[in-house]
């Protein structure tokens, strides 16, 4: 008597931990490509085969599963974290590696890593050969993020690399305004803060260099203090001195414009952000006039709102105010000096 034939079945992929990896979402967009077998989507994800124990990538030229039997991963390794081996057929583990896209996306990640100012989607993406659109949809779907996110925080990481090793000497003083202090660093002024005590003032200062060492020298910079202290009281007489002046493009162009405004003279932050072309980047500029550490002579008091109002000012809208009477007055003293002398 012979036994009837048994059915072997392919034995199930298994999991280290229930949930060992999560499922990219079955969009219909992503199981067309598979029926279609598209190309285009090689590298962006891989399908498994819940019935055979295998994955494969988009374009595998093999029979096509049910959808039922089909689970979308981002990456091999995360289909083979869930138990699923690689097909021999496609090979999709290799043409993940060799997919050019993810190299040109690592070229940029790596220009962007080394890059001490913004560097322009369309450089990067000329770079690596693709157009705008299609280089930026492969770079946030390689990185998780826009090639513009992804350069902020890389230029965020190396302005802190900068500041960790520095060593700033300074000194205080009291004046109308408060207690002034000044940090100064082997390239010139870093830190020119405002506050209500010494205590406040230090504070501004290791806000302003989180990580550099400081050390109080009032002899080494008793000359460089009395200067500065002489351009608040007197806002005409120009900070003749050389500033260590540390940020990313944007910030260095809104603070280098905001050093071209005469004292006495306000602008808004749109107006500001309009002079540069950028008239949607009003906010980006009060950011920038909000990252100054260099109170008055980086003059960022001499921006307001656009209806007029002093709004925020890093060292107190009261101060704020104080600055600009002080160059109103100063102002028209001279104007009226100048008048009378004609």
């Amino acid at each position: 008597m012979t036994r009837p034939a048994t059915r072997t079945r392919a034995p199930r992929p298994r999991s280290s931990t229930p949930l060992a990896e999560p499922l990219l979402a079955s969009t219909p967009e992503r199981l067309a490509a598979v029926a279609a077998r598209d190309r285009a989507a090689d590298g962006h994800f891989v399908f498994a085969v819940r019935t055979t124990g295998i994955y494969c990538k988009p374009s595998c030229p093999s029979r096509r599963p049910l959808p039922a039997n089909v689970a979308l991963y981002a990456t091999p390794a995360a289909a083979e974290r869930a138990g699923f081996r690689a097909c021999r057929r496609c090979r999709p583990r290799v043409a993940a590696l060799a997919d050019p896209i993810v190299d040109a996306v690592a070229a940029a990640c790596r220009t962007l890593d080394a890059a001490a100012e913004r560097v322009p989607l369309a450089s990067l993406a000329r770079a690596a050969g693709y157009s705008d659109a299609h280089f930026h949809r492969a770079f946030v779907a390689r990185t998780g993020m826009t090639p513009a996110a992804y350069a902020r925080a890389a230029l965020a990481r190396n302005a802190q690399r900068a500041q960790a090793a520095v060593t700033l000497r300074y000194a205080t003083t009291r004046t109308p305004l408060g207690v002034l202090a000044v940090a100064a660093s082997a390239r010139g002024i870093a830190a020119i803060a405002l506050g209500d005590d010494a205590a406040a003032t230090m504070r501004d200062l290791r806000r302003a260099w989180p990580r550099a060492t400081f050390t109080r020298d009032e002899a080494g910079l008793a000359a460089v203090l009395a200067a500065v202290a002489a351009s608040l009281d007197d806002p005409a007489r120009a900070l003749d001195l050389p500033l260590d002046i540390r940020g990313t493009a944007f910030q260095r162009r809104v603070w280098h414009a905001l050093r071209a405004l005469p004292p006495g003279m306000t602008t808004t932050y749109g107006a500001l952000a309009a002079s540069f072309a950028m008239p949607g980047a009003a906010r980006a500029v009060a950011s920038a006039c909000a990252a100054n550490v260099l109170a008055f002579a980086i003059p960022c008091h001499r921006v307001v709102a656009g209806d007029g109002t002093l709004a925020g000012y890093r060292w107190g809208v009261g101060r704020k105010r104080a600055l600009l009477d002080r160059e109103r007055a100063v102002v028209g003293a001279v104007s009226g000096t100048r008048g009378g002398g004609g």
